[in-house]
């Protein structure tokens, strides 16, 4: 028997308990190369940190101006003209996708581009005492901070915000003086996305099934796992691939641990709001159609007359460009003064994406800037 032999067996015993697992591993990785290792010992440390210690921040400096129920309204800028509310979505992720990093935050670029004052809803997790709240009281919280604003804003609504700023638009036109409507499913019945077609192939009683899983919350958990399912090899391979290629990279990891931060934490929404969600405005799109009651009254899109502004992402796969544009066909605002923008990328780089927020953001800044005060 060769001498190695002894040590060939006390790997196997190793091997064959869970708990010396890791040494297993290390002393393979060792035989390796020091090198290897460490960069090994890095790669886990650093996955460890971002599927589970790094919680989502606010890049720019802000005061919380009310702390409601539903949301922190929190404010930028200096107050003067008419501010800009900022709807941030409320589906699952933080307001951070508005105020991502600095150098690439949506707040920022505004602040930068002349808009004086910019307030944001930052939306809370739902509790279990907040799962019978409904749409209305989310509108209701938004009609608040509008009020407290001064009671008109120019009003920018990114991807699930943007349908609640068209029903504030349509409920309460005096309240908003312009409107951005960036990634917004207003019209959830044009064109052909994966959300679309996974919302009418399921029964509603699957989304039922899991807000009782969530004790009557739409837990973030189980919709961040569907969001995950959507491009699986990105989410559970790919990201991982790209975080050891650029381990020893200190500028790519900032910017992967502020990315993760924010996508790693779901917040939980309520459940009763989340299936009027799935049944009244995805399912049945009574919104576009002006079935929609919100806060006692039919919503007509038509009885919104102010300057709107319609953005969409050419490649995005969650709000469908269609989805967007397709609005302007149901506003009361003349054609002259809506204008339709297609940009390159995807649903996120719509509000976080470097190149959207430094080529198209600035001007919408102007174009806010450019209506009659």
């Amino acid at each position: 028997m060769s001498k190695s032999a002894p040590a060939r067996t006390a790997d196997l015993s190793l091997a064959s308990v869970p708990a010396f697992w890791p040494m297993a591993m290390a002393a393979a990785l060792w035989e390796q190369g020091a090198e290897l290792l460490v960069k090994n010992l890095k790669f886990v440390e650093e996955d460890i940190k971002i599927h589970a210690e790094l919680r989502p921040k606010l890049a720019t400096p802000n005061t919380v101006r009310l702390d409601l129920r539903t949301m922190v309204l929190r404010d930028y800028g200096k107050p003067g003209g008419i501010p800009t509310l900022v709807d941030a979505p409320h589906a699952g992720h933080t307001a951070m996708i508005a105020d991502y990093h600095k150098g690439q935050s949506l707040i920022e670029t505004l602040l930068a581009n002349g808009i004086g004052q910019v307030a944001l809803t930052d939306w809370k997790a739902a509790t279990l005492d907040m799962k019978d709240l409904e749409i209305d009281n989310y509108l209701a919280e938004v009609i608040v901070a509008i009020d407290d604003l001064g009671g008109r804003v120019n009003l920018v609504g990114l991807c699930q915000g943007g349908w609640v700023a068209a029903m504030i638009a349509a409920r309460f036109p005096e309240k908003v003086h312009s409107l951005v409507l960036a990634g917004a499913p207003i019209d959830t019945d044009a064109g052909d996305g994966p959300i679309k077609r996974m919302v009418h192939a399921s029964p509603v009683s699957f989304y039922n099934e899991l807000v009782d899983l969530g004790g009557g919350l739409m837990k973030g958990k189980f919709m961040l796992q569907g969001w995950k399912n959507m491009h699986s090899e990105e989410r559970y391979v790919q990201d991982h691939v790209d975080l050891y290629e650029h381990i020893d990279d200190p500028v790519y990891i900032a910017k992967q641990e502020a990315f993760e931060s924010w996508y790693e934490n779901p917040i939980d929404l309520p459940g009763r709001w989340y299936l009027q969600v799935i049944t009244q405005l995805f399912k049945e799109n009574r919104l576009a159609k002006g079935k929609f009651v919100g806060l006692g009254r039919k919503l007509d899109l038509r009885d919104i007359k102010c300057p709107v502004y319609l953005l969409a992402g050419a490649d995005d796969d969650i709000t469908t460009p269609e989805q967007v544009l397709d609005a302007a066909k149901y506003l009361g605002t003349p054609n002259e003064r809506i204008v339709r923008k297609t940009v390159p990328g995807g649903h996120i780089g719509l509000f976080m994406g470097a190149r959207t927020l430094n080529e198209h953001w600035p001007v919408i800044a102007r174009w806010i800037r450019a209506q009659k005060q």
